[in-house]
């Protein structure tokens, strides 16, 4: 392939030319209630040109492979009718490089009927609870070859296999509907999603405990997040603040991301590392061949880094991450997340129970939004926390805020950090679902709106 690759690119003249080619097989399995939606393998190819002129940026991609050179001239003809703002990119040695991956127990090697019965199982115990009406599970492995050549001279060929797994249990008592999630993924082989029939049975215990919750009262409360929860605030509400190609279009919060800037307590770090092994966010090379990094948004509290592309580290004359990517051959590679997480503090879970006089205790995420910096998240469940103790469950809140305020409010950093990689992933410019991982450990906040009853 990387001779093929070579040849033809030769053949065409750009300031900056490359070539994303992959190879994809996936299987698939989706559970609605009783019935079975879908289930089956595909297989797909295909690959994504991008041109660059001084002015801009060509994009075409392609499924045919024989035509390549076709492509290659439609690409660069495109860059070349580009008359905009000269785009430098940050400068970067060629690399030549092919990462094959290994894991414990590959999808490929467990029958599409095994793994039928495996969703099957799963599935029944979600629909085992008095109360549950019904039901949603998805199941995916994804096996990816992916090949990236550039006009530079890098040449970086890297395999992955992804794993996933998402189940959700409906309760239903008149008009009251609750419902509870579980989601497991990322690049560890198909041990990740075996022997999931206890996380099952909690998730159908946790719907129907939620019907008897009492609903959330209003106000301002001092809150205690789990770590799936300070995953979010991580991810959601921070980290795309950071990604440096929506930064440098607006003006107003680049005022207020200054590098150096206080934004929380000594103690906070967030930190978005693509290294970590079996993650879902686990890649050495980005989509432009960058290798990967560990990254520090915020260090010790203050503003220290932010994700970036060439063209945007070229731009903003800051050091190159590695972290551009594109969810398939079907899209440009923009500034997007890998793992992104809360570093673990100093605080046990009781230590920061025992230190609320009056509040909640929330966990799970069940969806919400962000605006810029102001954000809306839906926990899944909460607990009344009275003189340092978990008092009764409570349902149906939403935290709302600035998150510049909300981190600035951090009161205590638990030690026990934990990322979750579930089915879904990030969505950013129509590329969705981009696979990350999140995470963080129990976090105390002050004076944090609780929306509710």
């Amino acid at each position: 392939m990387k001779s093929f690759l070579s040849c033809c690119l030769k053949r065409v003249k750009a300031d900056y030319l490359e070539i994303r080619y992959e190879e994809v097989k996936v299987v698939g399995i989706h559970y609605v209630g009783k019935e079975l939606e879908a289930i089956g393998e595909s297989y797909e190819k295909g690959g994504g040109i991008r041109a660059k002129s001084r002015g801009g940026w060509s994009f075409v991609s392609f499924n045919d492979l024989s035509k390549l050179k076709d492509y290659l001239e439609l690409a660069t003809k495109g860059a070349h009718l580009i008359k905009g703002e000269e785009i430098k990119l940050a400068s970067l040695p060629a690399r030549n490089e092919v990462i094959s991956v290994e894991v414990e127990l590959d999808p490929a090697d467990i029958s599409l009927e095994e793994k039928y019965l495996l969703c099957n199982r799963y599935n029944k115990i979600l629909l085992s609870g008095k109360e549950i009406q019904t039901s949603a599970l998805r199941y995916a492995d994804i096996h990816t070859t992916k090949y990236f050549i550039n006009s530079e001279g890098t040449y970086i060929e890297q395999e992955r296999i992804d794993t996933v797994l998402g189940m959700r249990a409906i309760a239903r008592r008149g008009d009251n509907i609750q419902s509870a999630h579980m989601g497991i993924g990322g690049v560890g082989g198909y041990g990740l999603v075996k022997e999931k029939a206890e996380q099952a049975e909690e998730t159908v215990k946790r719907a129907q405990d939620l019907l008897d919750a009492e609903p959330a009262k209003g106000g301002k409360y001092t809150i205690i997040v789990d770590p799936e929860l300070s995953g979010v605030f991580a991810h959601e509400a921070f980290g795309h603040l950071s990604e440096a190609d929506f930064l440098y279009e607006d003006k107003r919060l680049q005022k207020i991301m200054v590098l150096g800037r206080v934004f929380g307590p000594p103690g906070l770090n967030i930190i978005d590392e693509p290294r970590i092994k079996g993650e879902g966010g686990y890649y050495l090379y980005d989509d432009e061949g960058v290798p990967s990094q560990k990254t520090y948004l915020i260090k010790e509290g203050r503003l220290s880094g932010r994700l970036h592309s060439r063209e945007t580290s070229a731009k903003m004359g800051e050091e190159i991450t590695g972290n551009a990517r594109a969810i398939s051959y079907d899209y440009p590679p923009i500034v997007r997340m890998s793992n992104t997480y809360i570093a673990a503090g100093d605080k046990s879970f009781e230590e920061m129970i025992e230190g609320v006089g009056e509040g909640i205790y929330l966990k799970g995420f069940r969806g919400g939004q962000t605006n810029l910096e102001m954000f809306t998240f839906a926990p899944e469940e909460g607990y009344l926390i009275k003189k340092g103790r978990l008092h009764h469950k409570i349902r149906d809140l939403n935290l709302s805020g600035n998150i510049f305020n909300t981190l600035a409010s951090i009161k205590a950093i638990g030690n026990d950090l934990v990322l979750f990689t579930g089915p879904g992933g990030c969505g950013k410019g129509g590329q969705s679902p981009l696979p990350v991982s999140t995470g963080g450990p129990h976090l105390q906040i002050r004076d944090v709106v609780v929306g509710g009853k």
